[in-house]
């Protein structure tokens, strides 16, 4: 019977597709708001259709827990064969479980977001085929099926990042988010090619082979994934698309930073962890990678003025932590991570859209201030989230975080133990930063000039732009569309009740793993999936207790500097205390270390002068020219020797005897000596 319900598996992501061909087909016809209410039913019975392949798996003994349904023979190509087939285990089946529920409570939220936008069934529409996209994903029984989904949620991303094209900023960021992740997917595809050419099969029950290829060969490999894995996760050195991601709708920002795309890198390296494991030099790159990335995100996070902009740094850093355990071993941990993340981020970017939805569509934390009682339902949520991801305990964030700090200390890994520690420190920061200027200290959207609607109507004296509702480091404040007649407000409730509920699993989700035994439900459920991996052990409860207590110690040193600084809020807008007290270095981290103007500039010198050189010059005059002349050559060669070719009888009666002649000497004086 529970084998039988695995078979059915293919709902999951058949239904959000489904609404998404319906959408897009007769979306227009359906209209709002029957539209979003579709696509929110669609993934709502993909959940729940999710949560009877989770019981069916779970009923099976922990060793059978893998189960592989065919769809279709997608390529039967010689020694290329590859199905279109699902995986079920504990890894997919996890992912499955929090993109569908958390992408349910998203949509939902959207309807109310998204309401009167003249394209709102197309919004949806790429909303159902997003997730359908990362559910292949995640389910795929094969690298090539997962790359399906892979491209999927690129073309999505795409989509629904440029979603108001019409904004200049919204148009060239969705095009930098595409071009920048294909950078890993060219090497997601190498490692394809290699792991073809050295196993014989894309299929993930290949995966045991890892262990017989050469070190250099399975180092080549995982840095490839990695390198995939680093362009769809926004990690160092291609992190620089997902700030400006933030030009898209809010839901799509939720959308990307809690329940798919950004979550795809961390899956596919959790999947191919045998390549991994079978390389300690790609290991200690990961975690690198993921290490760095998280203290240098966090640094930007801290001094950013725009909302959102904070919480997608906040993403990388994140996904840092979670690549920063991939690295060291530590698989359940980074999923587990995964996962609260997926609960708390969700909270937080929902919840900065209520913000701006009812202030205006100002995403400026400069001109906010004092909207807890405006905005009290709002205001709670994220609360319950900011401790979630600053790491105070017994709240979700920290039960996550802390494993995956306390797995680093205990390999013997302290260096990135002490970033991971840094970026945590910095987190706690610029988390209750962003919450006490939007809903604590003074009420400064009271003091900045408005558009329109207060009590004096004249000209502001600083511009509003609604084409341009981002805020980047160092811009001026702008005017503000409210004023004390028309204050910010709470969100209706199709927007504020999928908030709190996320809030809800960000406050309680951490029990989804307590490290102490038989309440680890988690690693437990995903140990099938990671068994040839070796354990890291706590040696003590003493030990495993003062590891966690300095994880909180340094989450309320963040708090508490941030407290200090921002209490009483700003005195004036364009007055932040940290951006003052950081000088030059404020301005460094504010404008991300420089790394997007620097590449804008190596792309657009040398490496276009290099691009032009190779079209223009070795393009045309070597390899063309080549071509060319060997053509010409041919030519050339066949008009001459078309001239013998005359047809007379007598004229080749003569060549022969000439050849005859030219024989026989040959053979009398060379030889015949």
């Amino acid at each position: 019977m529970a084998r039988d319900l695995l078979d059915l598996v293919w709902l999951v992501p058949l239904l959000p597709l489904l609404g998404a061909g319906v959408l897009l087909l007769a979306g227009k016809r359906i209209g709002e708001p029957k539209a979003g209410w579709l696509a929110s039913g669609t993934m709502a019975l993909a959940f729940v259709w999710s949560l009877v392949t989770f019981f069916a798996l779970h009923d099976l003994p922990a060793h059978e827990r893998s189960h592989v349904t065919t769809i279709f023979t997608w390529l039967p190509s010689g020694g290329l064969h590859v199905d279109m087939g699902f995986l079920v285990d504990p890894l997919s089946v996890t992912f499955i479980l929090f993109v569908t529920g958390v992408g349910t409570l998203i949509h939902v939220f959207a309807v109310g977001y998204m309401h009167g936008d003249e394209r709102f069934s197309r919004f949806f529409a790429y909303m159902n085929l997003f997730c359908a996209s990362m559910l292949i994903l995640v389910l795929g029984s094969s690298f090539l099926v997962t790359f399906l989904g892979w491209e999927g949620v690129g073309l999505c991303s795409y989509l629904l990042i440029s979603f108001w094209f019409e904004r200049r900023g919204a148009a060239l960021a969705g095009k930098k988010a595409f071009i920048t992740t294909r950078i890993g997917d060219l090497g997601f595809m190498i490692a394809m090619f290699l792991i073809f050419s050295e196993v014989g099969s894309l299929d993930y029950s290949a995966l045991g082979a890892a262990s017989g290829l050469a070190s250099g060969t399975a180092t080549v490999i995982a840095l490839l994934l990695l390198l995939g894995a680093v362009g769809k996760s926004a990690q160092f050195p291609l992190h620089f698309w997902l700030p400006d991601a933030m030009e898209g709708p809010t839901p799509v920002s939720a959308l990307i930073h809690a329940a798919t795309m950004v979550t795809a890198g961390v899956f596919i390296i959790a999947r191919a962890h045998p390549y991994f494991e079978a390389s300690p030099d790609a290991m200690t790159v990961v975690a690198w990678v993921g290490a760095g990335t998280a203290l240098l995100a966090a640094t930007v996070a801290i001094v950013q003025p725009d909302i959102k902009r904070v919480l997608a740094y906040s993403t990388i850093s994140q996904i840092g932590f979670m690549f920063l355990a991939l690295g060291v071993g530590a698989y359940s941990a980074a999923i587990f991570h995964v996962v609260t993340h997926a609960f708390f981020k969700a909270t937080l970017f929902l919840g900065a859209g209520s913000v701006i939805h009812g202030n205006g569509d100002n995403q400026d934390m400069r001109i906010m201030g004092g909207f807890r009682k405006l905005l009290p339902i709002t205001a709670l949520s994220m609360v319950i989230a900011w401790l979630a991801i600053a790491g105070v305990p017994p709240f979700s964030g920290f039960w996550s975080k802390d494993e995956i700090l306390t797995k680093a200390f205990l390999v013997e890994e302290y260096g990135v133990w002490v970033f991971g520690v840094l970026a945590a420190l910095l987190t706690g920061f610029y988390m209750t930063r962003l919450i006490f200027l939007v809903f604590l200290g003074n009420e400064r959207w009271k003091a900045v000039p408005v558009v329109s609607g207060g009590a004096d109507d004249a000209e502001p004296e600083l511009e509003w732009d609604p084409e341009e509702p981002t805020v980047a480091f160092g811009e001026p404040v702008r005017a503000v569309k409210v004023s004390e007649d028309h204050p910010p407000h709470e969100a209706p409730p199709t927007m504020a009740m999928p908030v709190l509920l996320l809030a809800g699993l960000a406050m309680v989700g951490g029990f989804l793993s307590i490290p102490l035994k038989g309440l680890e439900f988690l690693v437990e459920w995903l140990h099938p999936v990671f068994e040839d991996v070796p354990e890291i052990h706590t040696p003590s409860f003493a030990k495993g207790l003062a590891l966690a207590g300095a994880s909180v110690l340094v989450a309320l040193i963040g708090i508490g500097l941030a407290i200090k600084l921002y209490r009483r809020g700003l005195d004036a807008p364009d007055q932040d205390p940290v951006v003052a007290r950081l000088g030059p270095l404020g301005r460094v981290f504010g404008n991300a270390y420089y790394f997007d103007e620097g590449v804008s500039r190596l792309v657009g010198g040398p490496l276009k002068r290099a691009a032009t050189w190779l079209s223009d010059t070795f393009d045309v005059r070597g390899v063309d020219g080549a071509v060319n002349g060997v053509g010409a050559l041919v030519q050339r060669g066949a008009l001459g020797l078309r001239k013998v070719q005359t047809g007379r009888v007598r004229t080749y009666a003569l060549w022969i005897v000439i050849g005859m002649v030219g024989l026989l000497l040959f053979f009398l004086l060379y030889v015949g000596r």
